[in-house]
This record gives structure tokens, C-alpha cells and sequence, in this order.
């Protein structure tokens, strides 16, 4: 099963808006048929990286705020050379997925899982 996982700030959202899709200019993520613009990423690719880090599936229709902040902190105290290896990923999408999650923290966006 597929899953596109996108940023948003609330479970309805269709867009971010141009200043917060902006933010995530420069993040390079694995794309899928309807992800991989600024604010998205394929899910499906990283959801045992992120549920192995953080202990919460991205298989979700939504990932409140809150959690992201908690999902954010993971990120940010893991290893990401042990992530990657652990993983298999590389340690650069680690950190690319720290900073993704880092910047729906900041912002106080949550996650909308479509699948």
C-alpha cells in the first residue's frame, strides 16, 4: 500500500500556503504520484525509519501538531548515521527528514497521511 504524507494545518487542508509550502524549499525527499512538491514526501519510503525514531506510524490520515512536535524531538536527539544504517536509509535523507520535521514544529503544522 502506497502513502503520501504532506504537511498541513489542519485535516482538511487541501494547500499549504505559499509562505509555509516556502519553507520547506531546499528539503530533498522521495516523491510519490502526488507528493514531493514543498511540504510532502513519500511516506510509504520513510515510515519505518520515522516509526523506528519517533514510535509513530505515518500510516495516519492525521498527525495532530502535537505530535509532530514529539516526532520532531525524536529526530532531532537520534543518531542519524545509526538511523540510516539501522534503517537502511542514508544518513543525508535522516537529516532532510529532521529538518522537514523541524519546520512543521515551527510552524505548527501537523500531517495528513493519503494513501
Amino acid at each position: 500500500m502506497g502513502l503520501d504524507t504532506f504537511a498541513a494545518r489542519t485535516p482538511q487542508d487541501e494547500e499549504l500556503s505559499e509562505k509555509d509550502s516556502g519553507a520547506f524549499a531546499g528539503i530533498v525527499l522521495c516523491g510519490g504520484m502526488h507528493s514531493g512538491s514543498d511540504g510532502s514526501f513519500r511516506g510509504k519510503v520513510y515510515d519505518s525509519l520515522i516509526e523506528g525514531v519517533t514510535g509513530v506510524s505515518l500510516y495516519r490520515e492525521w498527525i495532530a501538531p502535537e505530535v509532530v512536535r514529539e516526532m520532531a524531538a525524536a529526530l532531532e536527539a537520534c543518531d542519524t548515521e545509526r538511523a540510516a544504517i539501522e534503517f537502511d536509509s542514508s544518513p543525508v535523507e535522516c537529516e532532510q527528514l529532521r529538518r522537514f520535521f523541524q519546520i512543521c514544529d515551527e510552524r505548527g503544522l501537523g500531517l495528513v497521511g493519503w494513501w
